[in-house]
């Protein structure tokens, strides 16, 4: 048996898929218009940027990108042939691949960093409270969650 959306469920359903229509191509917009980067390949620079060594294996770096290891596989593809990261074979496995930002990338990602963390701050953030920052977390966190976690296959038709 169907469970169908309350009303009140439905009216956030809606305000999410645009949120999850809209906030993409925006994000995307302004970076590759200022830095010549997609939102998801600044994500990945940012992600290796917050490494002590700037260096994650690529199953990391996938987990902390919220993506597939065949997603990153391409966009890290496209980076290294910019110059912006390189790919080296993991010194304790051979089957594990590990990517580095290179100073170039570094420096393309602190050029970034600063148009898009205000079209973020005036996206995402202005006008929240921070109960509601709080609660955007908490909220956003279990989304994250029930996605990871989800067996679709089982979902009743």
């Amino acid at each position: 048996m169907t469970r169908w959306l309350t009303d009140d469920e439905l009216q956030a359903w809606l305000k999410l898929a645009g949120v999850m229509l809209k906030l993409s191509p925006a994000l995307d917009s302004q970076l590759e218009r200022d830095s010549d980067l997609t939102h998801f390949e600044y994500l990945c620079l940012a992600m290796l940027s917050e490494d002590e060594d700037h260096t994650l294996r690529m199953s990391q770096l996938a987990t902390k990108a919220n993506a597939s290891l065949s997603r990153l596989s391409h966009v890290v593809k496209k980076l290294e042939a910019r110059g912006l990261v390189v790919r080296t074979p993991c010194a304790d496995s051979r089957r594990v691949t590990m990517v580095s930002l290179t100073e170039e990338g570094w420096q393309v990602l602190v050029a970034a960093a600063p148009g898009h963390v205000e079209t973020v701050r005036c996206l995402v953030f202005d006008g929240l409270s921070p109960d509601e920052v709080d609660q955007l977390q908490k909220i956003a966190g279990h989304i994250v969650s029930q996605i990871d976690g989800a067996n679709l296959s089982s979902v009743r038709r």
